[in-house]
């Protein structure tokens, strides 16, 4: 393993999409529904044999920073960096950055996140060793992209340009341009011309590469990158980002430099990459019944087909409904159908307007 990699693990997010299983206090990324393992303790897995536990970090929200010690135990303490209020994944990366670069300037660090699923782990991992490859000369910033298998609406995508001669098993291109999330006849279009990966948020780059970037885009973010050298001590990294964060604007590492740079190239990442980002993604993952239902927990059915039940301590009885939504949790139970799943953020949303909105969310 290279001494000068790194790996920052983006798991501040609340999981919106997966209430009421994920709420504020149990974000998605530590629900333990695939091999009975929190999706954190899977991303960790990942990397072993890439980079080191003593070189990989995880950045959350403060308040998750005890659930995300007792899922992440191999870590250093150190390690664990809680940003004080979210601020999205621009400000997130520029202090990743800032943090590796204080450790070691000639860092190379791949971003990655917490709520994701590899179906082939090796192949994922002989990707990320590629990159490294490919970005540690500071000429690119690379990024992974996932060949499609279906005209997706719910991910943003990447327009595949000239292929590059990188002496590795991974393919590379020149990332022509970043779209944003398409409406289904663009996507169809898409995928039919063969030039587009999702956008898988991954994203790999030399410390100095991203401070220049930073420096031209986003330079409101150059504090975060100086904030980690200039602490004496955890706590006064801690006292610096309280102070720093509140006054920053949110914005996405996408729109903030991905969009705009022309030194980006696309790793073709062929791994079996799902971001399980809703309630159905989630029931690919498992094996579905005669009548295409697929139960998490424990349920009983008559004359249903087509639905996805998630039952957490306790019995769901289904009859003559089909392609709905049904979770249970110890606070709510959420139906809908099946083809309105994106709505749940929306709907958590309305929750949190609500006097006792703490009891659900």
């Amino acid at each position: 393993m290279d001494t000068h990699h790194y790996a920052v693990i983006l798991a501040g997010g609340r999981g919106e999409r997966f209430w009421p299983l994920s709420t504020a206090s149990r974000p998605k990324q530590f629900i333990s529904l695939f091999g009975g393992r929190p999706l954190i303790a899977l991303a960790l897995e990942r990397l072993e044999g890439v980079v080191p536990p003593e070189r990989t970090l995880i950045i959350t929200a403060d308040d998750l920073i005890e659930a995300t010690a007792g899922v992440a135990r191999q870590l250093p303490p150190e390690n664990l960096i809680g940003e004080p209020c979210g601020r999205d994944t621009a400000a997130a990366c520029a202090l990743a950055c800032g943090i590796v670069a204080a450790r070691d300037p000639d860092g190379v660090v791949a971003i990655l996140t917490a709520d994701q699923l590899m179906t082939d782990i090796e192949t994922f991992r002989q990707t990320l060793r590629d990159s490294y490859a490919a970005a540690a000369s500071g000429q690119h910033i690379v990024t992974i992209g996932i060949p499609p298998t279906y005209p997706a609406t719910g991910f943003g995508y990447i327009e595949a340009g000239d292929d590059l001669a990188f002496p590795t098993a991974t393919r590379f291109h020149r990332a022509r341009r970043f779209v944003e999330k398409p409406d289904a006849p663009t996507a169809a279009q898409y995928i039919a011309s063969g030039n587009y990966c999702w956008n898988a948020g991954m994203f790999i780059w030399h410390v100095r590469t991203m401070r220049a970037a930073l420096a031209v885009f986003v330079p409101e973010l150059e504090p975060l990158l100086d904030a980690p050298a200039a602490a004496a001590s955890p706590g006064a990294l801690r006292e610096r980002l309280a102070a720093l964060y509140p006054g920053l604007r949110k914005v996405s590492i996408d729109y903030a430099v991905m969009e705009r740079a022309d030194n980006i190239v696309m790793a073709q990442g062929a791994f079996g990459w799902d971001d399980v980002g809703t309630w159905p993604a989630v029931a690919g993952h498992f094996a579905a019944d005669a009548r295409n239902n697929v139960v998490i927990g424990s349920s009983e059915m008559i004359d249903a087909s087509g639905n996805v039940v998630v039952s957490e301590d306790r019995l769901t009885a289904v009859i003559g409904v089909n392609d709905l939504v049904i979770v249970q949790s110890d606070q709510a139970t959420l139906i809908c159908p099946r083809d309105r799943a994106q709505e749940v953020k929306l709907l958590v949303q309305r929750l949190s307007r609500r006097p006792d909105a703490d009891k659900y969310l």
